[in-house]
């Protein structure tokens, strides 16, 4: 198995979203957009992920291609980023925002796909390898605040087309071999109709739109009371650094606790995490504690998630499980809650957008219950 050519995509993909997620608002804030406007160009980057990832899984499961298209989503997503150089109007920036997640979004799912094929029955070192991600977003975002805190955000387009090709040239020693056919096992509209896969991907949309206001606006809303931006940096790296916590330990967790417990354990958190945040903005050690619950609302999450996705989109669906995934929860629920928190800060106040993210995650709750059985 190809561990650190795996580990190294991961590293330079998540340091890209190290720089992309904590300070793209801040980018635009101090390109003079509105709330509305950054909620709805952020809303782009998530709203793409409905669509690319299924078209490319889609082609990935039939072709065997996975890290060809891997290699060529990498490819023109950096190209298409370069057009934010030629102009800086909001539609110009939404088109190309619009070309570049096209190709961006259909990278990930397609090469988790392949990771599993290399995996093979090891897939319970899935987070041995997907934690090189969390330590390339930790060292972009801690190291990026200080760096914008004094040259400023005009650096961060360049600096985000270097990571891009980053990725592509680590995409190019990522062998393909591992990525080809396997047995179709039933056909995927067949798995999409059982309740219990209804369920999780409800679950998972509401999770994700429940990050909304924080992937969106977390970092306009800590300097709005007074925090500087390497303070933020320091921040967001902070629950990536708990997140990398879980990824160590998920192998002993999940056959110990089941995926059950632990879901309910992530929504659960994540609720008291987007209550903290709204209640206690100006108490440091309360924010701090509430970025430590990212080990919860992303980390756990997303390792149990994914796990439940391998499992039920077996063989030739994994490209598409993938797909799916991304889209209904990082895609659709990313965007709609993007989107939402945009009019929630102008209309109900900051405050009051972190309570209805609240009340998000914590229906997802109930879905968990009918997501995933006991035992």
């Amino acid at each position: 198995m190809p561990y650190w050519r795996l580990s190294g995509f991961y590293l330079f993909y998540f340091a890209s979203l190290g720089a992309l997620v904590p300070y793209w608002g801040l980018y635009l804030k101090d390109e003079g957009f509105s709330a509305a406007q950054i909620g709805q160009l952020v809303a782009i980057l998530m709203a793409t992920k409905i669509v690319a990832p299924n078209i490319w899984g889609w082609i990935a499961d039939h072709s065997g291609q996975s890290m060809r298209i891997v290699r060529a989503a990498c490819l023109f997503a950096t190209i298409s980023f370069a057009g934010v150089f030629l102009a800086s109007g909001y539609w110009w920036l939404a088109l190309v925002m619009s070309v570049f997640s096209f190709f961006w979004n259909a990278a990930l799912p397609q090469f988790e796909a392949t990771t599993f094929n290399h995996l093979g029955r090891e897939a319970h070192r899935y987070s041995s390898i997907r934690l090189w991600g969390s330590i390339g977003f930790i060292l972009t975002v801690a190291g990026l605040g200080p760096v914008l805190d004094h040259f400023g955000t005009g650096l961060l387009p360049g600096i985000l087309l270097l990571l891009f090709l980053a990725i592509w040239f680590s995409s190019l020693l990522v062998p393909e071999e591992a990525a080809g056919h396997k047995p179709l096992h039933e056909p995927i509209l067949r798995v999409l109709r059982r309740p219990e896969v209804i369920s999780l991907l409800v679950l998972c949309f509401l999770l994700q739109a429940s990050h909304g206001p924080y992937y969106t606006f977390y970092s306009i809303y800590l300097e709005e009371y007074g925090y500087r931006r390497s303070l933020i940096g320091q921040l967001w790296a902070l629950g990536v650094i708990a997140e990398v916590g879980v990824f160590l330990v998920m192998h002993r967790w999940m056959p110990r606790f089941g995926p059950r417990n632990l879901m309910l354990a992530a929504v659960l958190l994540t609720t008291l995490r987007w209550l903290l945040i709204a209640a206690f903005p100006t108490q440091l050690w309360l924010v701090i504690l509430a970025q430590t619950l990212h080990a919860a609302s992303f980390g756990l999450y997303h390792a149990v998630a994914i796990h439940l996705f391998h499992e039920r989109f077996p063989g030739r669906l994994q490209g598409r499980g993938q797909a799916l995934y991304s889209s209904v929860s990082f895609g659709a629920g990313g965007a709609v809650g993007s989107l939402a928190s945009g009019y929630l800060w102008d209309g109900i106040g900051p405050q009051g957008m972190y309570v209805v993210a609240a009340a998000t995650s914590l229906l997802a709750g109930w879905f968990t219950l009918r997501a995933i059985r006991p035992g």
